[in-house]
């Protein structure tokens, strides 16, 4: 068996996490080559030490000094030309793409035009960029696997079928801390209590998203792009139990869909081993937990979120960086409780009242709008 060659970009968020414990659970079948990673340079060092790679990226400049001197024989670099050393260094067989939010539109780009296949757990790349990573991927010999669960599912169950011979195509969504507590007033909820999933261990960003149902919404826009189903042919199903993590509906209205535990090392571990699947990375389901599984529709008049980012895709390219830079603004001030939980649809629609469509054919007009409605965004609110 080949070892393959492993790029973890995002290694101490909770994917760059799963990723290494699947290596661990693997010994000799893959080797950590490069590793990046944000601010979190304590849980780095510690990766460091047992993964012994080649290469490097921090976020923090000044940490490099202090790695340099711990690690003298690791190449550490930052920024734009520290995630291309980390796909450069040597042939990258799998890259994982886990950066959180805008800021992994990079590495993406990046790891698609370096490595074989690319793990892509980012969904925000798809989401401002869509028309542009496809033809990234098209132009691409690497294989761009969707690390989402959702994604992952339709992926598989997509798996050598024709177009015509399908319907439409199913995401499913827990309904996040708030589905089993309706009376709740929104504007309660706080920082703590939304970043508690019931069923997933998430970061604070994409767990707020999921509170929101932005995730979901932002996953609907996702999906457009990797399978090329319009925006009408994307269901949203409210799953609390998290087993069903995606469908597809065929024309003879039969349906065929994926179910595993809620736990991200399943599909991680498929875009790692891809054609191949690794043998019992997560246990398998029992009758029990199978027995009572709910299904229901999403409520858009309480989680408006997934309501703005539909409106988003129909509306045009520019209006998905918008839409993505005010999210991203309005979860960030949520989370230093700036603004209450209730208050970030309204920020985010604001956003999206105030722009005018423009044409975006370039990662520099992204980047661009993108900086310029964060700019926007914050300047409104200390308006208020």
């Amino acid at each position: 068996m080949n070892c393959r060659t492993l790029a973890v970009l995002g290694s101490t968020g909770t994917i760059g996490t799963y990723t290494l414990e699947i290596v661990d659970k693997y010994p000799g079948q893959f080797r950590v080559v490069a590793l990046s990673c944000g601010r979190n340079i304590e849980k780095l060092i510690s990766q460091i030490e047992k993964y012994r790679p080649k290469v490097v990226s921090v976020e923090i400049e000044e940490a490099i000094i202090q790695l340099k001197q711990k690690f003298p024989e690791i190449h550490f670099n930052t920024g734009s030309e520290g995630i291309l050393a980390c796909l450069q260094t040597e042939p990258i067989d799998v890259a994982i793409v886990g950066v959180v939010g805008f800021a992994g539109l990079e590495p993406t780009v990046q790891a698609l035009r370096h490595c074989k296949i690319v793990g892509l757990a980012n969904k925000e790349s798809l989401v401002v960029a869509g028309t542009l990573l496809k033809k990234e991927i098209a132009n691409s010999k690497a294989v761009c696997v969707p690390v989402d669960s959702e994604h992952n599912a339709v992926y598989q169950v997509l798996m050598g079928r024709t177009r015509e011979e399908i319907s439409s195509i199913v995401l499913t969504a827990s309904g996040g801390p708030l589905l089993r507590h309706p009376e709740m007033a929104l504007q309660d909820v706080t920082p703590a209590f939304a970043v508690a999933h019931p069923n997933w261990k998430m970061g604070p960003k994409i767990s707020v998203d999921s509170a929101t149902m932005m995730n979901k919404g932002l996953e609907v826009i996702e999906a457009h792009f990797l399978f090329d189903f319009p925006e009408p042919q994307i269901e949203v199903w409210v799953h609390p139990q998290s087993i069903v993590h995606g469908a597809v509906w065929f024309k003879d209205n039969s349906c065929i869909a994926q179910l595993t535990k809620p736990d991200m090392k399943s599909s991680i571990g498929y875009a790692m081993k891809y054609p191949d699947r690794p043998d019992r990375v997560i246990p398998k389901l029992t009758f029990k937990e199978m027995a009572k599984l709910e299904f229901y529709e999403p409520d858009l008049k309480r989680f408006p979120c997934l309501r703005l980012a539909r409106e988003s895709l129909m509306a045009g390219p520019s209006y998905l960086v918008v839409l993505n830079a005010a999210n991203e603004v309005a979860v960030e001030l949520f989370l230093k409780e700036k603004i209450y939980f209730s208050e970030i649809p309204t920020f985010i629609e604001k956003q999206l009242r105030a722009h005018e469509s423009s044409l975006i054919t370039t990662f520099e007009q992204v980047i661009a709008l993108d900086q310029l409605t964060r700019d926007r965004a914050l300047k409104s609110f200390g308006a208020k």
